[in-house]
């Protein structure tokens, strides 16, 4: 079925509530293994069908915030969401406590249950007015980036539609451009401070009337943090200044020297990765998705049945438009057993990686969409996001097809800004660390702290005042992941480790590659994170190790690169 003939209804929250209860009742009162797996089926099934209300309601607000209806129908769910997770919880409990448990843990798998134990640690009834308010102002910050209307060489432009410009090979044009953005974001920033500043005390209260003293450990529970948790991560923190940020520091000499810039460079001379300008990919939208299907085709079949159906039926919104929520996303629509895409192409390689990146997403969740029950079609999201940043690798082998006589460029920018990202994504979890450590910290405070971290791990960058915002240390308000899904972001760092061990072997051999590919993302949601890469034959990222080998592959390659002829 086509996205637009997908029909939302607003439910009955009460009868929901009903429904969920008596599905309880039902399991508690089982006499039997098929009586306790028919009420947790039902459970699921429900489940499903006010996922995709919900879901259609954000993906049609998404696209255009200005949407009075779906703009009210976000605040329902945004408020609905909290008090249906008391009813959710209390099925869970009777999951854990059913003397069938053991039967179902068998036959549907032991991480549902695992990660049911940590849901459960999650939620009281007392938060509920705190989750709402959490939904109401995460929603406020994400309308406030999508009004943006930003004034910029006699036209008038949004978040997205400026992104080219701060790429511009023309100094001049690429640095007003980050001046032009930092202005509004200065513009707002009172506004910016105060949601965040709420939000920041809203969780800090949330941890503290769940008994956790504080939001960290809380914020674990809710990423489903369930086979790692704080040591863990510090400890790759410590492996990513040690072998990462050396070697991304070395990037961005060389690039100083290409552009014949004085190291540190700027905010907007470090986002410049040739003379001649950065990669771009060629033709229009339409080319763009073309190409992606000239992929997806030639990969497998597989991945080739699944994109022409995105196509087929308008799961995939890509051009930016007024009104719509910035960034991008892949989400499920369950009921239809389809995933959506979210974009805003803006002209630059990130079209690309959007399509590859996403779809990444999106293939996964086809590919696992009859499994049961719900929460085993997706692992957790590092493991979601390996997906994701591995396709990106995989369609090195189409690059000409999306970036013609840049695709040199591409494949050089590709690499190094993998490798870069990663000390980036680490200091955004570090900060949110000293955040939710401090929560007192005034918005001024947590700026300097910004600033201080950016010495560490972006020693690149220059902290002149050229462009206030950045080097000032507001930049992360731009991160939509620090106001709506706090600690999500150092998901993408590990991942990115993963994904540069599938880079590596697509070297020595693109078929066996994928299959290695497969044997991760046919598992789902079935396993903890680090069970599905020891299924699939690939190495940890909390192993200091892989972070160092695939850092000095990566290296080596970047380093043997030929650049002859490249500006």
């Amino acid at each position: 079925m086509k996205f637009s003939q997908m029909q939302y209804t607003r439910p009955d929250l009460d009868g929901i509530k009903a429904q969920m209860a008596s599905i309880t009742e039902k399991l508690k009162k089982a006499d039997s293994y098929e009586a306790a797996k028919e009420a947790f089926l039902a459970s699921d099934n429900l489940e499903r069908s006010v996922s995709t209300q919900s879901t259609l309601a954000q993906i049609r607000h998404s696209i255009d915030t200005r949407d009075e209806f779906y703009d009210g129908e976000v605040k329902f769910w945004n408020a609905a969401v909290p008090e249906l997770q008391e009813y959710k919880d209390a099925f869970i409990a009777a999951l854990l406590e059913s003397r069938f448990k053991k039967e179902l843990s068998e036959e549907f798998g032991e991480v549902t249950f695992l990660n049911a134990e940590i849901e459960l640690k999650t939620f009281s009834p007392e938060i509920i007015p705190l989750l709402q308010q959490e939904n109401d102002l995460t929603q406020e910050y994400e309308k406030l980036l999508a009004s943006a209307q930003i004034p910029f060489m006699g036209k008038t432009y949004t978040i997205s539609q400026i992104s080219p410009f701060k790429n511009d090979a023309d100094d001049e044009i690429r640095l007003n451009a980050w001046k032009a953005e930092g202005k509004w974001y200065k513009d707002n920033q009172k506004q910016l401070d105060e949601i965040y500043d709420k939000l920041v005390h809203l969780r800090d209260e949330m941890g503290k009337k769940l008994g956790y003293g504080g939001y960290t450990q809380l914020g674990y529970y809710r990423m489903t943090r369930n086979c790692y948790g704080k040591n863990d991560v510090e400890k790759f923190r410590e492996a990513v200044r040690k072998y990462l940020v050396p070697v991304a520091d070395g990037i961005y000499r060389k690039q100083a020297e290409r552009l014949g810039k004085e190291y540190p460079m700027s905010f907007a001379d470090n986002a410049l990765m040739f003379r001649s300008g950065n990669p771009k990919p060629q033709g229009n939208a339409d080319d763009i998705l073309q190409a992606g299907k000239k992929f997806y085709d030639a990969l497998s079949p597989e991945t080739s049945e699944f994109f022409n159906m995105m196509l087929d039926n308008e799961l995939l919104d890509c051009l930016s438009t007024e009104g719509k929520e910035g960034g991008g996303y892949c989400t499920s629509i369950y009921d239809y057993e389809v995933p959506f895409i979210f974009a805003n192409f803006n002209g630059t390689s990130s079209d690309v990686e959007t399509v590859t990146h996403e779809a990444g997403h999106a293939f996964a969740d086809w590919y696992n969409r009859k499994r049961v029950p719900l929460d085993t079609i997706w692992p957790s999201m590092e493991g979601c996001e390996v997906h994701s940043m591995s396709m990106e690798f995989f369609a090195w082998r189409n690059a000409e097809d999306f970036f013609g006589s840049d695709t040199r460029k591409f494949l050089y920018s590709h690499l190094a800004g993998a490798i870069t990202f990663i000390p980036y994504g680490t200091m955004v979890d570090h900060f949110q660390h000293i955040v939710y450590e401090k929560p007192e910290m005034t918005p001024a405070q947590r700026h300097g702290v910004w600033k201080e971290l950016l010495k560490t791990y972006m020693p690149w960058m220059k902290l002149d005042g050229e462009i206030p915002f950045y080097s000032d240390g507001e930049g992360w308000q731009r991160q939509h992941h620090i106001y709506s899904s706090p600690f999500y972001y150092i998901d993408y760092c590990l991942a990115q480790t993963v994904a540069l061990e599938f880079w590596a072997k697509i070297q020595d051999s693109l078929e066996d590659a994928w299959k290695y590919y497969i044997a991760y993302t046919e598992q789902g949601g079935s396993e903890v994170f680090t069970k599905l890469l020891e299924n699939a034959g690939l190495d940890s990222p909390f192993d200091e190790n892989t972070l160092r080998s695939v850092c000095e592959k990566a290296n080596s390659w970047l380093e043997a690169y030929d650049l002859t002829g490249i500006e």
